[in-house]
């Protein structure tokens, strides 16, 4: 055969792959819905396997294309590495670390691993970014993230998660709720009232674990608002729609009118890990987890 795969043979395939139509993909890449088309034939011909199912209305990915697409991604993913870390290299820094983190751990634990990191490694240059936890885990797996601190029991194989923090949860409630701390016995007292949760699909464990607090004080709590910001929770609970439990670190940084009560005597705990990529490539990631492990 006279012709091979190039790159932009890949990244036809990785546009083609996302949009799922002709006519989006080629006009996202500047060609021709054709040209696109005569491509990924090429591409198929050369991999003797077919990677789009036409046959229904939707174009889709078959097994031979879903797994390309995973592989494309990591192609282009290290090929941005490699040029950010050429670029740090040619500026003098040392490397780049791209950090993921939930809202709890910005009040003390990413900045007190920023500082230490500073002292340790002074040319690495970090990103910080808040974001949930389904979303660090999948930026994680696609090298677009190196690590993350997250609330999650498990994770995904090739995934590395080393517990940082336990934290004790407390109840949310406006300002002028007529419960405060010396007159709350225990959870039961709000069994009438609506809850905001946090978002079940971002965390399904998270979610159920604030569900056994409430269950095991004998309600089940109607669940009127959820989300995944824990900002969005607080003004929700601040307009009266409702009250919350959220880890007790969530409490510190936000200026509402909204009080915390700590539940102190209850079994459940929350605990936040960092997360990393086992096969992530970063050379500052080995330094950056062993610093993590070794605090204190």
């Amino acid at each position: 055969m006279s012709y091979r795969i190039e790159l932009r043979h890949l990244k036809y395939f990785q546009i083609l792959a996302e949009e799922l139509k002709f006519r989006k993909a080629a006009e996202k890449l500047f060609i021709s819905q054709p040209g696109l088309s005569r491509q990924i034939r090429q591409m198929e011909e050369i991999y003797n396997v077919s990677l789009f199912d036409r046959s229904k209305r939707k174009v889709e990915l078959t097994e031979a294309g879903q797994y390309l697409k995973a592989e494309v991604d990591f192609i282009f993913n290290h090929l941005e590495t490699i040029t950010k870390q050429l670029e740090n290299i040619g500026q003098g820094k040392e490397t780049e670390l791209r950090i993921g983190f939930l809202g709890s751990a910005a009040q003390n634990v990413v900045p007190d691993l920023i500082l230490r990191l500073n002292k340790a490694y002074p040319g690495i240059q970090t990103l910080l970014d808040e974001m949930p936890n389904k979303m660090q885990v999948e930026l994680i797996e696609k090298d677009k993230l190196d690590i993350g601190f997250v609330r999650l029991p498990r994770v995904p194989d090739g995934i590395s998660r080393f517990p940082v923090f336990e934290d004790t949860f407390s109840v949310v409630l406006p300002a002028d709720h007529p419960i405060d701390v010396d007159h709350f016995e225990n959870i039961r007292q709000l069994s009438t009232e609506p809850f905001i949760f946090f978002s079940s699909e971002d965390s399904p464990f998270y979610y159920d674990l604030i569900m056994g607090i409430c269950e095991d004080n004998g309600f089940r709590p109607r669940v009127f608002h959820k989300s995944v910001n824990a900002l969005t929770i607080f003004k929700l609970v601040e307009q009266g729609l409702g009250v919350a439990i959220v880890p007790t670190s969530l409490q510190y940084g936000y200026h509402l009118q909204i009080k915390f009560i700590e539940l102190k005597n209850i079994r459940q705990r929350t605990e936040l890990s960092v997360i990393w990529k086992e096969s992530n490539r970063n050379p500052a990631l080995k330094n950056v987890i062993s610093l993590i492990q070794n605090k204190g």
